[in-house]
């Protein structure tokens, strides 16, 4: 009984090594399919830094800013939920003022826009004096994921099209896919756009402030392939 067992246990370790030691002879290509395009983000979040400052001997007060941001929020369509106090100069500036009369508060705001021309409305609505800094903080596009999905169905497409030629021009035929490797997501690229940081100072100085707006980013995805020649 154990030399059939033995016997038994030799036969399938050799049946194994065979198995593993089999080549694969199937004639392949391997191939890489690319697909891109261009996109706009239109979900932009920018800071914006109000500062108290004086005006001769009257202070320009923190809150009358704030209201005029508020204001020009309102008028340019976007939803108040938009807008959030993101610092501010003192954890309770009130204090602080009993404190030094000459003291200047300042608060930092988070406005999430699709439109900068939208922006320049509303800074432009805003005491320039009292606009202490701006700044873009992110970006994104809203429908990146289905545009992922979208760009890689492409670039599979494009790399069966790129086999199937390269495979009929020696007379043979194109099979079945054997192998299929996502190239990976890529970094959105950095967007570029108008310096928004010297909109102050533009608008100081008379000046018509430029037209905000990002350029179009160009997004690729590249999807490796194996596909066997019949």
């Amino acid at each position: 009984m154990k030399k059939l067992i033995a016997i038994a246990l030799v036969a399938f370790l050799g049946l194994s090594t065979a198995k593993a030691q089999q080549v694969d002879l199937r004639k392949k290509i391997s191939v890489s399919g690319s697909a891109e395009t261009e996109v706009t983000p239109d979900i932009i979040y920018i800071s914006i830094s109000l500062k108290e400052y004086l005006n001769g001997k009257k202070k320009v007060e923190i809150t009358d800013l704030e209201n005029q941001l508020y204001a020009a929020v309102q008028k340019a369509g976007i939803a108040k939920e938009n807008l959030t106090i993101s610092n501010l100069s003192s954890w309770n500036y009130a204090t602080e003022k009993k404190k030094n009369p000459d003291f200047l508060a300042s608060k930092q705001y988070r406005l999430k826009v699709s439109d900068l021309n939208k922006f320049n409305d509303i800074i432009g609505a805003i005491d320039v004096k009292g606009i202490e800094n701006t700044n873009i903080e992110s970006y994104d596009y809203s429908k990146m994921e289905s545009l992922k999905k979208e760009l890689k169905i492409k670039a599979i497409l494009a790399a069966k099209a790129k086999a199937t030629y390269m495979v009929e021009a020696l007379g043979d035929k194109l099979g079945g896919v054997i192998d299929i490797q996502d190239g990976g997501d890529g970094a959105m690229p950095q967007a570029t756009y108008s310096n928004v940081r010297m909109l102050k100072s533009d608008m100081a100085g008379g000046q018509e402030s430029a037209e905000l707006d990002f350029k179009k980013i160009k997004l690729n995805f590249t999807v490796n392939t194996v596909f066997e020649i019949k």
